[in-house]
């Protein structure tokens, strides 16, 4: 057999911070742009996202940014630390992408940055990734999630043709947290007002009267109320699993690097027993 050839490291971008925007007491808006995303697009999904890379350990990295360099001249511990960010819009004329940050007070890494950075800031990112967008075909859509997948589901909203039949649920903590999104669709806004996440998203997409006609479905927030739905959707509603864009952004009681390292395994450990529930 012949030998693979050997994958080329990926390089990051680099932007700087255009602007910021305080949107709800607990979401920021940060605008990055800059010549640095001449070569970059993010038109092809709705769930873009990319990954930020921030320093670690009190690391000073040398420019121009270089991840081969880091890797090869910085102990591991001071290697970048990752953090995965839908792109809620981009910009292609004026070459802006914009991304939005839940804010938790000074918990967590970049929220806490997003909320202090300043235009004219340097920023390094890995991608785009992203799998999914509105199938146009579909008779109806199904969009359902947290406030981590807010930034999609609004994507989705706005990039679905008019006339489109789609159900949005969006589960936040109260009403102040519910945004404008341009978008024919009534987004119904879910107010956990204390209640443990998910639970009145998972009671809202199980109230819901499934209209007949083939279902395009988009689930994404925290892990164990996604699990719940999967399984919902799944094995109750026989959705088949190519309709469906369903996983954990997020997992109560873990941080990004906590849940990344563990979120392969749940998600084909997930799926294994739901699809041998279906199979039998």
């Amino acid at each position: 057999m012949a030998d693979r050839p050997a994958r080329k490291p990926r390089k990051p971008h680099t932007a700087q911070v255009v602007r910021t925007e305080r949107l709800t007491p607990h979401m920021q808006r940060v605008v990055l742009g800059g010549e640095g995303l001449s070569a970059f697009a993010a038109d092809t999904c709705t769930d873009h996202y990319v990954k930020l890379l921030f320093p670690s350990g009190g690391a000073t990295y040398p420019e121009p940014f270089d991840m081969e360099r880091i890797r090869e001249d910085f102990p591991r511990e001071q290697w970048p630390v990752t953090r995965t960010y839908t792109v809620r819009h981009w910009d292609a004329e004026h070459r802006e992408m914009t991304l939005d940050f839940v804010i938790h007070g000074d918990e967590g890494l970049a929220g806490p940055w997003a909320k202090r950075v300043r235009p004219g800031e340097t920023v390094h990112f890995m991608g785009p990734g992203g799998a999914y967008a509105p199938d146009p075909a579909a008779d109806w859509h199904l969009l359902a999630g947290d406030e981590s997948a807010l930034p999609a589901i609004a994507r989705s909203l706005e990039a679905l043709p008019d006339g489109a039949r789609a159900y949005a649920f969006v589960e936040v903590e109260g009403p102040e947290e519910e945004q404008k999104i341009d978008s024919d669709v009534e987004v119904v806004w879910l107010h956990r007002a204390g209640r443990p996440v998910g639970q009145a998203l998972a009671e809202a997409v199980r109230a819901l009267e499934f209209p007949e006609g083939r279902l395009h479905a988009f689930v994404h927030g925290e892990a164990a109320c996604v699990k719940e739905l999967r399984r919902y959707l799944r094995l109750e509603r026989e959705i088949p699993r190519e309709d469906l864009s369903i996983s954990g952004y997020w997992r109560l009681g873990h941080n990004e690097d906590g849940w990344q390292a563990s979120k392969r395994e749940w998600n084909a450990r997930v799926e294994a027993e739901q699809e041998g529930a279906t199979a039998a």
